[in-house]
């Protein structure tokens, strides 16, 4: 597998996109965007990228969220590549809903979706084993303090994550982070644990 990052315009406010393929850019393999940014400037950085010879350079969309900094490039890239967009929540440019414990293939490996809400409701992950690789968008892993306010359901995703064999995460704004990962996410559950918990209506049919 093989993780290109782009950037687009840098004087633009966007998230962090990456372009993922098969490390040998097989028919088989599926090339993959997470994200999108924000202007579709990342179409040039992709026609400059080997994606196969015949290949659709961006034949998926894989979006962590709704937030316009991940996805308003969307319009763009379908023009340039008819690439099909999935995501958590349902919107007029997307063509597949995922679900959580779903596995999608991406570039030569498959992703688990892990629903993460807390930044935002339709917020995911997706990791994959084999490589240890976590794209994370913008779920929060280092939170240093207790303090504020989270769900439940923000709290068991992060238990969630906690629980894997991760090696690189890939943020939707960071450095990708490869050193301590298990010791960070824990340090959050527990400052995160130590802070104000609500219970969703989904879990109790109540808010709290």
């Amino acid at each position: 597998m093989k993780v290109i990052p782009l950037h687009g315009k840098m004087k633009t406010y966007s998230c962090r996109s990456y372009l993922v393929l098969g490390d040998w850019n097989r028919v088989e393999d599926r090339n993959t965007l997470v994200d999108t940014g924000t202007d579709g400037s990342i179409v040039e950085e992709i026609e400059m990228v080997s994606t196969g010879i015949g290949k659709n350079p961006v034949e998926q969309i894989m979006l962590t969220h709704s937030h316009f900094d991940h996805t308003g490039g969307i319009a763009a890239l379908k023009k340039r590549f008819k690439s099909r967009v999935y995501a958590f929540h349902k919107d007029d440019d997307v063509d597949e809903l995922v679900r959580n414990g779903q596995y999608i293939k991406m570039g030569d490996r498959f992703f688990e979706v892990i629903h993460t809400p807390g930044h935002s409701q339709d917020s995911i992950c997706l990791y994959c084993s084999e490589e240890k690789v976590l794209f994370s968008g913008d779920t929060v892993v280092r939170i240093m303090s207790p303090g504020g306010s989270y769900t439940s359901e923000f709290v068991a995703a992060l238990e969630k994550l906690a629980s894997l064999d991760i090696k690189v995460i890939y943020g939707g704004h960071d450095e990708p982070m490869t050193d301590h990962i298990r010791e960070t996410i824990l340090a959050t559950v527990s400052n995160v644990r130590k802070s104000r918990i609500t219970v969703t209506d989904a879990e109790s049919g109540l808010a709290t």
